[in-house]
């Protein structure tokens, strides 16, 4: 079932139909009730977060899948372009990790973003970066994590995701590990469960940036019904609660023509002229997990 879902969204030939993807644009009731924000929750607490006042936010919960959340991207555009950049140009370099740092691809002391987007410009290396891990380092190998391989989380990641944690009602929830994946317009990503954190309760935060993506959630089983969510950027989901254990997978990204991250207001037009030739292309995933169980200080 997930499977074959999964396989039907990824077809090239012939392309999927996407009538039964849920679009969160076009509000259906019957799949989803709209959650309103706490009226504690209505003062952004950091400007720098990027983020519209809370209370224009549109968040739904998924009537089918429990513990399923959307936030409908609460960023400003120039909010969007911080992230994106800050996922660019500051999330690959070290002490973080990366896809591409066992195949010595980059120059001592050099970075990802210099060496794709400087004088001398390699565009293969551009679009070699699949991933980096922050905070707790998730070990691909063995899906686990160790006291040995971790680093700081970056304190604005940390601030964001506490934030939307509090406005959902999450109030306990530490940002100690994340992923950030970088697709190009051809990438999936295969279905599967997030469960090497030892602590399963806490929610998981995902954030997406650039084109849109087409997100598949099914059950516990692979046999399970899966649905397909549009998510565009900006947009935050929230696995929590029955959802949080379920499979989930991106068959398929499509090319957003609304760009609303873009903009020529930018202050750094350099950065972002760089940034903005590569989120033409591509989309930025970011997803944060909680690591450690109450109270526990390390693994």
């Amino acid at each position: 079932m997930f499977n074959d879902v999964f396989k039907y969204y990824k077809a090239r030939k012939p392309p999927p139909e996407l009538c039964n993807v849920i679009d969160l644009e076009k509000v259906d009731e019957t799949l989803v009730t709209r959650i309103p924000v706490s009226s504690e929750c209505k003062t952004c607490p950091n400007s720098i977060l990027g983020l519209s006042p809370t209370e224009s936010w549109n968040i739904f919960e998924f009537r089918r899948i429990s513990g399923l959340f959307v936030i409908r991207n609460p960023f400003t555009t120039h909010g969007q372009q911080d992230w994106i950049i800050r996922c660019l140009k500051n999330y690959p370099k070290k002490p973080n990790i990366t896809n591409i740092d066992a195949h010595d691809l980059l120059n001592k002391d050099d970075t990802w973003w210099n060496t794709c987007f400087g004088i001398a410009p390699d565009n293969n290396l551009s679009s070699k970066l699949r991933w980096a891990t922050l905070g707790y380092h998730h070990n691909w190998d063995t899906k686990q994590y160790a006291e040995e391989s971790r680093t700081e989380m970056p304190k604005e990641l940390v601030a964001l995701t506490r934030y939307f944690a509090e406005v959902l009602g999450f109030n306990d929830f530490r940002a100690e590990a994340a992923i950030v994946n970088y697709y190009r317009m051809n990438s999936t990503l295969a279905g599967h469960t997030d469960h090497s954190e030892p602590y399963l309760e806490a929610p998981l935060f995902s954030i997406s940036f650039g084109q849109t993506a087409i997100f598949l959630i099914g059950g516990h089983n692979r046999e399970d019904p899966a649905d397909a969510i549009f998510l565009r950027s900006g947009d935050v989901i929230v696995m929590s609660g029955d959802s949080r254990l379920r499979y989930h997978g991106v068959p398929k990204i499509l090319l957003d023509d609304s760009t609303v991250w873009d903009s020529e207001c930018y202050p750094n037009k350099e950065d972002w002229s760089r940034a903005q030739s590569y989120i033409s292309q591509a989309r930025i995933n970011l997803n944060i997990r909680q690591v450690l169980k109450p109270g526990q200080i390390s693994l």
